[in-house]
């Protein structure tokens, strides 16, 4: 029952927020433009790699919560999250400092038109400040999740999905331009951060206080978080350097038909993520009490049943992308954005359909490799990119994407699996 609410539940939030999307994407191209929108997405990819900051300790939060609370260790679990909470607020705080520095210097790495360029620097502070401020509040997010009640953080999102969409309509049609967008945009993952703080609170007897932090606990933690940190890191530079490579050797108009294929790729995955983010906690909780049958039941079924979901997707991808791009922003976008889509569509159908895999390892904490392997990955995708863009355009940046991560999803994640879990491939 609690995993058909958990995906229940997150399938219906990204069922609104894929809805909200599609609405707002084209709304804001066309009332804002290509040049403002693709500003508008150059700045999100750019304080997306504040994500880095994380460290990995979201992660271990989701590890060490359901373990604790598979083995009902209150005192153990007051520490972790009160020096996760510690560290969160320094990191803040550091990334704070960054964003008030880079903000002077964004128009000095990036092609940016000069009408542009006021926008552009309180854009980034608006945007990275809030990111900073979110470090914090992720804590009990985490918690949420580490305890499978993924139904509350899905249903504090629904809220704010629509609330962001409302607030942006009325914010554009009153004359308001790219920075209240973005003010409305920021602003609901902290009021989404504070209900989840609460209903935490409520649920859990917890002793937040800093005499809980405790130098075991973030040992723990970095124990942990080292490999998460790698993986991280690669993902950044597997889905997340595309706009800035694009930005730095084209132009920021160009990254919004990139981002059109490479969006409606990424609805696909999410519709999968909604099922494989339940994964973690409960391989977590199977490890924790010794339950091989458990993983490797997860392993062998979360996999297939995110290929049952995944490749009919992607078919339907294939066949009617023409069509939804061009009902979705236009015919113009159809002969740039759909080969786009094609190159992304394939590599990342195959990592999809073994989204339960990287689940496992992390539940196990048994990652060390997976993220070496994604390194290696993430940094041959960043150079091919580079290598094709100059020659091929924002086709050659989707190529250096798709080669790498064919190879990791063929040739290391499948053996991988089987030969921890002791199961014939």
């Amino acid at each position: 029952v609690a995993l058909f609410k958990n995906v229940g539940s997150s399938w219906f939030a990204l069922g609104v927020n894929i809805l909200v999307g599609i609405f707002i994407s084209p709304y804001i191209i066309h009332h804002l433009g290509d040049d403002a929108f693709g500003l508008w997405f150059l700045v999100f990819s750019i304080t997306g790699y504040y994500g880095l900051f994380d460290l990995g300790i979201r992660s271990s939060i989701v590890r060490y919560v359901a373990t604790y609370s598979a083995t009902q260790n209150q005192e153990e679990l007051n520490r972790l999250l009160s020096t996760a909470l510690f560290t969160y607020s320094g990191i803040g705080a550091l990334a704070i400092l960054i964003t008030l520095a880079g903000s002077f210097y964004v128009d000095s790495i990036f092609r940016i038109s000069p009408q542009f360029l006021h926008t552009a620097r309180w854009l980034f502070l608006i945007v990275g400040s809030a990111v900073s401020l979110g470090f914090p509040m992720g804590v009990f997010g985490g918690v949420l999740e580490g305890l499978q009640r993924f139904y509350l953080l899905n249903f504090t999102s629904i809220g704010a999905t629509v609330l962001r969409a409302v607030s942006i309509v009325i914010a554009v049609r009153h004359g308001y331009g790219l920075l209240a967008v973005a003010l409305i945009t920021v602003s609901m993952p902290l009021l989404s951060g504070l209900v989840n703080a609460t209903v935490v609170l409520s649920i859990l007897p917890l002793r937040l206080h800093l005499n809980n932090v405790s130098r075991d606990s973030l040992r723990q933690i970095a124990t942990y978080s080292s490999s998460t940190f790698i993986i991280i890191v690669a993902a950044r530079l597997r889905f997340k350097t595309d706009a800035m490579v694009i930005g730095t050797f084209l132009s920021s108009a160009a990254i919004t038909y990139f981002v059109i294929g490479s969006r409606l790729v990424d609805y696909a995955g999410e519709v999968v993520s909604g099922l494989a983010q339940v994964f973690v906690p409960m391989a977590s909780k199977s490890d924790a009490t010794g339950d091989l049958a458990g993983l490797r039941k997860i392993f062998v079924t979360g996999n297939r049943a995110s290929a049952l979901i995944i490749f009919p997707m992607a078919v339907i991808l294939i066949i009617l992308g023409k069509s939804v791009i061009q009902v979705w922003v236009g015919a113009r976008y159809i002969a740039t954005s759909y080969p786009v889509l094609l190159v992304l569509l394939i590599p990342t159908t195959l990592m999809l359909a073994q989204s339960a895999s990287g689940r496992v390892l992390f539940g196990m904490a048994r990652h060390k490799n997976l993220a070496i392997i994604t390194l290696l990955e993430g940094s041959a995708n960043l150079l091919l990119s580079i290598f094709l863009v100059t020659r091929f355009g924002i086709l050659g940046d989707a190529v250096g994407t798709a080669i790498p991560l064919l190879c990791t999803t063929l040739f290391f994640l499948p053996r991988h699996l089987c030969r921890i879990l002791n199961l014939r491939i």
